[in-house]
């Protein structure tokens, strides 16, 4: 009998975690394999390995105990991988040498599949002076551009691409610029930004008072707090992006503040962490702890529940000894602070089968209290540990226990900690879930609400075809057996239907007990209004949360997937043969014809290192009194260059002339990347030569007033949306292809695959 409850959970177990040897050849037979794999590894390091061995064993069986990605997939497979999911790199220096050895720390790290997060605030604004050079610098966008570019030549293990983190402080003089990057939607791809918010800032903001951007002793510009707040908050409300770090919160409640600064946060931004700091993660499933489901006395079994922490907690202890480390200083950062990330998943189910609605006050007060459970059998859990194998190398108990997080700890945890040390310097965090939530059998992800109750899968067969299966959520699939035919009860709520005040309340509740941070998102809806959208994160402020992350949708985000299986019965907007409101966009049947004569120009464009220029001729044509592109050839005198340029021009001629707003193209080459690397061309890191062909095209479209603008194109293709007659869906996975991404716990995540930008 299969331990799979879902057929999704077992593709998903085949898919990411089953091990397998090079050939494809299944390692793992069953899913006990991989539990058994897992347990025998991290025994490894136990002088009585075969006892714990089965402990563990365990605590993984039937999916109580989540470890994250890394350890699921690498744990016992003897591959050259790291089992730590999070890493925030050393201080980038302000010279030229300097940033690029931390360039090739980075690259190191992302092979070995871990994400990363850099504060790029120590390097000079744009403008400055470089000393002994007779040059300005180029500022710290000019090299995260150089960054982004590595991070899309290097896969990460898995078959994940890296993840990032860019932060920059809100006293930076080039924080403006960073606050704007994500309005181009070519740049910085690879990049989560958040900008590191100090408490005398949100003062400032308060107190409409000015505010100095500073680097070094140098005042470089004077503005109004909260005119720089509402330029923080109009990039994330058009574009998601820049997120709000509450840094000097999190760098007072750290754990360890009297030995370390906080400048950086891992990808999703639930590990802050110092200069080569590490953290693992891995998940309590509260929806497997719950007894009696859906009856009157339903509650969580709190003596399960603190058995199953404390040996997750001596597991992941465990990883620190047995994982690989990209880089001998984050091996020994590890080593020397022991830090582990034990959070939980499956909380809104585990809400709904105790009959709380999500968002709720008595919900709230619920997530607190076990929260406070999960920590406090966490900290006990490693002092023990501290007893039979030492405290961490850099305790202190009397600095530790006069942290922010401690000193609200109990009175008895505290003494423990003060007789006999702890082994582990911080203990509980909330990471992404959301592939090993569906590994898991669908459950809720992480601490956020649940998605969709169920939504239909399109999966693909070996014979090319695709059959559709329904994903059920796991509690309403309890309910399902439980109770037969019964309607769901109105507690039963999901993340389009909560209002944003209820995530924070659920967010603010879940960080007190939280010695790290929460990766979770703020669902906004399309039409909430830009001062309503500030509150948010003013009440996040206000209530105690370390961070803010929102997702509205729009047209640059991406619509919310729809779970509506019903078609739309009116046709789509740019229907073809139709022409815009303004007439200078015309979309049609049949491509146009060409006449005989067309006004065009002629762009040189030489590529540093190649012999030879290339030379880019746009024709137009004029339509309703309007200039547009037709047609591109492309011409070089070199013939590696012959094929892919004919083909390049064929392609995006044929484009042209099929009309409409074909300003997508742009954008579509200006993303292209060359993993042998890209180049500066006046001024800007230009990813490949094809983005360069993109950007000529795009000053051409400006100089013709076909678009306005430097990065005001269309972001993607138009027609896409005369395809079918389905009701409105967000963005393709680029995974698998599905409809089914959205925004969980900070990151954009397909729920048919679990693929995720993030690393986890």
């Amino acid at each position: 009998m299969s331990r799979f409850t879902a057929p999704i959970a077992e593709q998903i177990w085949d898919m990411k975690y089953r091990f397998k040897g090079a050939d494809g050849t299944p390692k793992d037979v069953t899913v006990e394999d991989t539990w058994r794999r897992i347990a025998r590894d991290l025994a490894q390091v136990e002088s009585k390995a075969d006892v714990w061995e089965d402990k563990f064993f365990n605590a993984l069986e039937d999916f109580k105990y989540l470890p994250a990605g890394r350890i699921t997939a690498g744990a016992g497979t003897a591959r050259r991988v790291t089992l730590f999911n999070c890493f925030v790199m050393g201080t980038v220096p302000d010279s030229m040498s300097g940033i690029f050895d931390m360039l090739k720390e980075a690259a190191l790290t992302m092979q070995q599949g871990g994400g990363i997060g850099y504060d790029f605030s120590t390097i000079r604004p744009r403008g400055a002076d470089v000393l002994g050079v007779s040059a300005d610098a180029s500022g710290p966008l000019s090299f995260m551009d150089v960054w982004d570019a590595m991070c899309r030549t290097i896969m990460s293990a898995g078959s994940r691409r890296g993840a990032m983190m860019a932060t920059m402080r809100c006293d930076h003089p080039d924080v403006e610029d960073f606050i704007a990057a994500k309005s181009d939607p070519a740049r910085l791809r690879m990049f989560n930004m958040s900008v590191l918010v100090t408490d005398p800032f949100m003062e400032a903001v308060k107190a409409d008072g000015s505010w100095d951007l500073v680097f070094g002793d140098k005042v470089y510009k004077t503005v109004q707090a909260r005119d720089l707040w509402n330029k923080i908050m109009q990039a994330t409300y058009d574009y998601a992006e820049p997120g709000v770090i509450f840094i000097d919160r999190i760098n007072a409640a750290n754990n360890l503040n009297y030995c370390e600064t906080i400048a950086a946060t891992n990808p999703c931004g639930e590990q802050p962490l110092p200069p080569y700091g590490a953290c693992l993660l891995g998940s309590i499933n509260l929806a497997r702890l719950v007894a009696q489901p859906f009856e009157d006395d339903a509650h969580l079994d709190q003596d399960a529940m603190s058995e199953l922490v404390a040996t997750a907690v001596r597991m992941m202890d465990n990883v620190v000894d047995v994982s690989n480390f990209p880089l001998p200083e984050q091996a020994a950062e590890a080593q020397n602070k022991r830090r582990i990330g034990l959070g939980v998943t499956g909380l809104a189910d585990a809400l709904l089968m105790v009959g709380l609605r999500y968002g709720s006050d008595e919900a709230a007060a619920q997530t607190e209290a076990w929260l406070k459970a999960i920590a406090r059998a966490s900290y006990l859990a490693s002092v023990e540990l501290a007893k039979e194998k030492g405290a961490f190398p850099l305790f202190d108990a009397e600095k530790f226990l006069a942290s922010g997080t401690m000193q609200q700890m109990d009175d008895d945890v505290r003494e423990a900690i003060r007789a006999h040390g702890i082994r582990n310097a911080l203990l509980t965090s909330i990471a992404p879930t959301g592939t090993i939530s569906l590994y898991a059998g669908n459950v809720s992800s992480g601490i956020e609400p649940v998605f969709a109750y169920a939504y239909t899968r399109k999966v693909l067969q070996k014979d090319g075809s695709r059959t559709e299966e329904e994903v059920v959520d796991y509690a309403v699939q309890m309910w399902r057996e439980l109770k037969g035919d019964a309607p769901l009860p109105d507690y039963f709520v999901n993340a389009q239907t909560l209002s944003p005040a209820d995530h924070v309340k659920m967010q603010a509740a879940a960080q007190k007990w939280i010695d790290s941070s929460i990766s979770k998102t703020i669902n906004c809806p399309e039409d909430i209004s830009f001062d309503a959208f500030k509150d948010v994160y003013m009440q996040a402020w206000d209530t105690g949360c370390k961070g803010c992350t929102t997702y509205r949708p729009n047209d640059v985000t991406g619509s919310v997937l729809s779970v509506s299986s019903e078609k739309s019965d009116k046709a789509p907007a740019d229907s073809p043969d139709q022409v815009s409101e303004g007439g200078e966009i015309v979309y049609m049947s049949d491509p146009l014809d060409r006449p005989a004569e067309l006004e065009g120009n002629t762009y040189k464009v030489k590529w540093p290192d190649s012999e030879h220029a290339l030379y880019i001729t746009i024709n137009d044509i004029v339509l309703n009194g309007h200039r547009r592109p037709f047609e591109v050839f492309i011409n070089s005198k070199n013939m590696e260059h012959f094929a892919w340029t004919v083909a390049l021009t064929r392609m995006v001629s044929a484009v042209f002339r099929r009309g409409g707003d074909v300003s997508f193209v742009v954008e579509e080459l200006k993303a292209v990347f060359d993993p042998r690397g890209g180049a500066w061309m006046q001024g800007k890191y230009i990813p490949s030569i094809l983005a360069a062909i993109g950007g000529v095209i795009e000053r051409h479209m400006i100089a013709t007033g076909f678009i306005a603008g430097e990065g005001m194109g269309l972001k993607a293709d138009p027609q896409a949306k005369v395809v079918g007659l389905d009701a409105p869906r967000g963005k393709s996975c680029p995974s698998c292809g599905q409809f089914d991404m959205r925004m969980v716990e900070g990151c954009m995540t397909c729920g048919s695959c679990g693929h995720s930008k993030c690393s986890g």
